[in-house]
This record gives C-alpha cells, sequence and structure tokens, in this order.
C-alpha cells in the first residue's frame, strides 16, 4: 500500500425491532450527522461517498438512491453503491482512497428488516436452481451447520448458550437485545431462540481519511493495516461447514497472522458461527471477542458487518485496543467473508 489509510470516525443507530415510524432516509440522516460532527467536516469536504444496501429489503429497485437525500447530492458528488453489506462498501472506499483520488471518504450502510419475513428474504441468495426452490431459510441453513459442529464434537449446546449470554452481557447502549435474555425454545435444532441473531432496523457510518488528514481530524486514527476478503463455492453441498477457508485465506492476505490481535470483533449472526470463525482466525481465550455484543445483540442486515469495521475503530479511537481484527460475511452458513487489521499509533 502506497497510502495510509484510517478510520477516524465511527457512528450508529440504536438498534430496534422495528422502526415503522422511520423511513430509511429518516433513520439514516442522525447517524450521518453524527459521524460528520466527530470530525467537524461537512459533507462538501467528502471526496468520496460510498453505501451498502438491499433492495430486497425496501422491496423496491434502486431504493439506495433515496437514501442520497439524507447525504445532499447537490452539488454533484463522487459516489457508489453496493448491493452488499457495508463493510464491502469501506472496502471499495479504502481502495478509492489508495489511488489517490480522494483524501476523505463517507461510508454508511442501512437495513430495515422488519418490515417482511427476513428468513424467506434470504432465500434469494441461494443457487436459484437447486436450493432456492426448496426454501430453505437462513435458519435451518444456520442449523445444519450447527448441527456439523456438534456431529463433529467441535461443540455443544451448553457452549452455545455461553456465547449467546457474553454477547448480550454487552454494556453496548446501541445495543438491540442486552443483559440477562433467556435461551429459549428450540427454533430450529438444534439452534433455540438464543442463538439466533434479533430482527434489527438500524443504520451506521464511518468516515476514512488519508494520511496527515487523519491525523488531523482523529486524535488517534485506526489504521487499516491490511483488509481482504474471499468467497465459498456458491454450492453448500461442496463445502465443510465446520470450516471456513475463505476467513482464513482473506485473514491471511490482510496481515492478520503476522502479529496477535487484542479485540476481534466477529460478523457471526448465529452462536455457532463464532466457533467456526475462531477456528479460521485462531483466536484464543486472550482475545477479547465481540465486546460490542456483535451481531447476536443486534443485527440490522446490511449493516452488521460495517459496524462490526466501526466498533474495532472505536476501540482503538479510546484506547481499549491496540490491535484489532474486524470481520465480516455475507450469504448463508458464512459464504463470503471479508477481514480487516487495524491498528493505533503506540501510546
Amino acid at each position: 500500500m502506497t497510502r495510509e489509510i484510517a478510520v477516524v470516525a465511527f457512528a450508529q443507530t440504536d438498534h430496534r425491532r422495528s422502526s415503522d415510524d422511520l423511513s430509511e432516509v429518516e433513520m439514516l440522516m442522525p447517524v450521518l450527522h453524527q459521524v460528520l460532527d466527530r470530525t467537524g467536516l461537512r459533507t462538501a469536504d467528502i471526496g468520496f461517498t460510498c453505501s451498502g444496501s438491499s433492495d430486497y429489503l425496501a422491496g423496491r429497485a434502486f431504493s439506495f438512491t433515496l437514501a442520497l437525500d439524507g447525504v445532499g447530492a447537490w452539488p454533484p458528488i463522487s459516489e457508489s453503491h453496493v448491493e452488499m453489506d457495508g463493510a464491502w462498501a469501506l472496502y471499495e472506499a479504502w481502495t478509492k482512497l489508495l489511488t489517490g483520488d480522494a483524501d476523505t471518504a463517507l461510508v454508511y450502510a442501512y437495513g430495515k428488516s422488519s418490515p417482511g419475513s427476513l428468513r424467506d428474504v434470504l432465500t434469494r441468495q441461494l443457487d436459484p436452481y437447486y436450493v432456492a426452490p426448496l426454501w430453505p431459510d437462513s435458519v435451518a441453513l444456520a442449523a445444519l451447520q450447527a448441527q456439523a459442529l456438534i456431529d463433529a464434537q467441535e461443540t455443544d449446546e451448553p457452549q452455545l448458550a455461553a456465547i449467546a449470554a457474553r454477547s448480550r452481557g454487552t454494556d453496548n447502549p446501541h445495543a438491540q437485545l442486552r443483559g440477562p435474555v433467556p435461551h429459549g425454545d428450540y427454533v430450529v435444532r438444534p439452534l433455540r431462540t438464543g442463538d439466533c441473531p434479533p430482527i434489527s432496523d438500524g443504520a451506521a457510518a464511518v468516515i476514512l481519511a488519508a494520511g496527515d488528514r487523519a491525523r488531523a481530524l482523529c486524535e488517534r486514527p485506526a489504521w487499516i493495516r491490511g483488509i481482504d476478503h474471499r468467497i465459498e463455492p456458491h454450492s453448500l453441498g461442496v463445502r465443510d461447514l465446520t470450516d471456513s477457508p475463505s476467513t482464513r485465506l482473506a485473514a491471511e492476505k490482510a496481515g492478520a497472522f503476522e502479529r496477535p490481535v487484542d479485540t476481534a470483533e466477529l460478523h457471526a449472526p448465529f452462536t455457532a458461527q463464532e466457533i467456526v470463525l475462531r477456528k479460521a482466525l485462531r483466536l484464543d481465550d486472550t482475545v477479547r471477542v465481540n465486546p460490542s455484543g456483535g451481531a447476536l445483540a443486534a443485527n440490522p442486515v446490511m449493516a452488521a458487518g460495517l459496524i462490526r469495521l466501526g466498533e474495532a475503530a472505536a476501540a482503538i479511537h479510546r484506547g481499549e485496543a491496540d490491535r484489532a481484527l474486524a470481520h465480516a460475511t455475507s450469504g448463508p452458513c458464512l459464504q463470503q467473508n471479508l477481514v480487516a487489521v487495524l491498528e493505533g499509533d503506540p501510546r
């Protein structure tokens, strides 16, 4: 990399089960104001804007263009959009800044999962010929992965319950589920209610800046030392659901294995997926995993991965972490995975 690029600000909503009283723009606007206020920047100061969202959640084509009303697209701005989690929008913005075409970038993502049946909507990610016609929903597929791990004796139901309890024991004020949450009844065996993410509406935004501009905007920037994303085969039948080679490869290319990390924000919507990710990322008990609560505490689809990067960066900003790993996923059973390594300047 020829330029140093850092996350200099992060903001997110208080995630809710439903935000029927708000449009996507109304949900997003306060977050955009917060993230800009934390740097003192104005919209006109941003060199590049990139967003992540899903038309399937909104139920209409090109829905992301409405969100630009909250950004302010006039006078014309340099803007892009990915039909993915906002973590991949951050990757595009990072690439843009590396080219030198911009010194600052605004990245935001949002998702309202409450209007429809999220389990049905997510079937549209599946192979349209062999899998989608069977209508296996996201929880059923995650249950297959969890059962595979149990059969391989890599976890058991009490361990999964402990992951859920630890995640929801967070003091994160933005989390939807906090404190003692009953593990509940089976949804699809072996997954209980507590093993599954809540339905969440929410949004998040980060600002990236390069070099000296980052140091001027943030007292302790979270420098992106490496970032990479990889994908598994589309067919679930040819994958080993107890492992995640794409996560391991992305982590290797991002430099995660060069030195230990002290904090990891993992995008694991289901408890069993944390088991898979810990193994792929070689995380031992000395690493703080998901102090924010992770996707089990709040899971705004299309923003939850960006929030993992933002939470890792914010821990560095606050001095609570020095070298952090952030992970985002998309698709069924950890199909596509992005890994970033962030560091703060020595204290």
